[in-house]
């Protein structure tokens, strides 16, 4: 039995490292994904394929959407709510377990979309592939 053969799109292997950062970042190493994912980003973007492009630009988006709502969301919502009550933690935690695991969700089809050379672009937080 004889291993399926893989096509050489270009940029692909650029738009899997992107989506995996993006996961990293999320599920591994929160801030030495994020700092790697931007310098990848930022040494390669300029002469990256659209395939590539549309994904950095999709991971990067992401990222800082991230950073917005499972940081200072959760921040503002203890703030708001008295960080010593209950309550607050409550919907603090649902918050964050429900954006993060949508975040992740959306990194999981990022990167099976960069897998098969597919260009993604995230819902509500995504720039429009180019």
């Amino acid at each position: 039995m004889e291993a399926a053969e893989v096509t050489d799109i270009p940029g692909q292997r650029l738009a899997i490292i992107a989506e995996a950062l993006y996961l990293v970042n999320l599920l591994l190493l929160p801030a030495v994904g994020c700092i790697i994912l931007f310098w990848v980003y930022l040494r390669t973007y300029s002469d990256a394929s659209p395939l590539a492009r549309s994904h950095l630009a999709q991971t990067v988006r992401a990222t800082m959407w991230a950073a917005l709502l499972l940081i200072w969301v959760t921040i503002l919502i203890l703030a708001a709510g008295n960080w010593a009550t209950p309550a607050a933690w409550t919907v603090a935690l649902l918050h964050f377990l429900t954006v993060h695991t949508f975040l992740v969700l959306l990194g999981v089809i990022g990167l099976a979309k960069a897998m098969a050379g597919k260009s993604y672009r995230f819902p509500l937080v995504g720039v429009p592939c180019d």
